[in-house]
């Protein structure tokens, strides 16, 4: 069994550990880089179905109200919710798939305009390290790679070649955003996202119950192993990103829909639960923060204890990270 074990430990304070962690997002001085970046990618007509499951909706109980849920997020607490019927994709919008888009379309992705993303540090090579700069400070483990986009998700000297059904990364929701467009289609709600996650199972930890291994110790998602940031058992056998389909799907037929990337929702996010309602589970628009669900491979119970299904994080609109993908939704037309 290999063991990635940084050189140095990567300490973490008590105010980290209970930060919402994750995904780190540009700061301000970086809009004034995107003015003159956008493309216009046309609507297309209703998009191809295959690949996508109908999903008839229904009532749920959204969010929870166990002990491990963290209220700071706005999990707590659960609620009912309905949604109508949906289309939604079988798995994450793989490389493959997104590199179809920038074929047919040109787009530039966010993280090639501003020129950077960020990626986690032990997934860079020596060489591209070597030429980094900038940390990010309240969570170390995330450098600022000059470079890094979705076909080079960890710097220059790194490639999606032979990752072509792992789901692409490095992907702002304003991304996501055109693609959905480009293909007919729409990023999900968050309840929407959700209700489909639970695979029918009403208020589970996990898309497969409350258990997170099988009773053979079975991985059923790609999560960290071992001590978090310092070192990774890859007892799951991945380090970074899994193929979209590396575990067994949900009661709905959805794979990976906790661990591997977080995916990107439609809702502005708020952590208010007070602002949480029936009629509108996710709260009023902020114009700060997007949803994001499901956690990623970088998700441990020591710090980032969010690959459950009702937790839920954010980031901004024109961030991109190397744990950060989407799947999308279609309305019946």
């Amino acid at each position: 069994m290999s063991v990635i074990q940084t050189k140095g430990p990567i300490e973490m304070t008590r105010e980290e550990k209970t930060k919402s962690c994750c995904t780190p997002n540009r700061g301000p001085a970086d809009q004034k880089a995107k003015e003159t970046a956008d493309v216009v990618v046309e609507q297309a007509d209703a998009g191809d179905r295959e690949g996508m499951i109908w999903l008839n909706g229904g009532s749920f109980l959204m969010g929870t109200d166990v002990k491990e849920g963290f209220a700071a997020d706005g999990e707590r607490p659960a609620r009912s919710v309905t949604v109508d019927g949906f289309y939604i994709d079988e798995t994450s919008v793989t490389n493959r798939q997104f590199h179809q888009f920038i074929e047919e379309t040109g787009y530039k992705t966010e993280a090639e305009v501003f020129g950077w993303s960020f990626v986690f540090y032990m997934l860079i090579s020596e060489k591209t390290a070597k030429q980094v700069t900038k940390k990010v400070q309240q969570t170390p483990w995330w450098w600022v790679v000059e470079g890094a986009y979705w076909r080079h998700p960890e710097g220059p000297d790194s490639s999606v070649e032979g990752r072509w059904d792992h789901p692409v990364t490095h992907v702002s929701w304003n991304d996501a955003e055109a693609y959905c467009k480009w293909a007919g289609k729409r990023l999900p709600t968050e309840a929407e996202w959700e209700y489909a996650a639970r695979g029918g199972l009403e208020q589970r930890r996990f898309p497969w119950g409350d258990e997170l291994y099988t009773s053979e110790q079975e991985h059923q998602c790609n999560i960290w192993q071992g001590t978090f940031p310092q070192e990774n058992t890859q007892e799951d056998g991945y380090i970074s990103t899994a193929p979209v389909r590396a575990y067994k799907p949900n009661g709905y037929g959805l794979y990976n829909v906790v661990g591997n990337v977080w995916e990107w929702c439609t809702d502005w996010f708020t952590n208010n639960p007070a602002q949480l309602t029936k009629n509108n589970p996710t709260g009023p628009e902020t114009g700060m923060a997007r949803v994001t669900k499901g956690g990623s491979y970088l998700c441990h119970d020591s710090y980032c204890n969010r690959y459950r299904v009702a937790a839920r994080s954010s980031n901004t609109p024109d961030s991109s990270t190397g744990n950060i993908g989407f799947r999308c939704v279609a309305d019946r037309t």
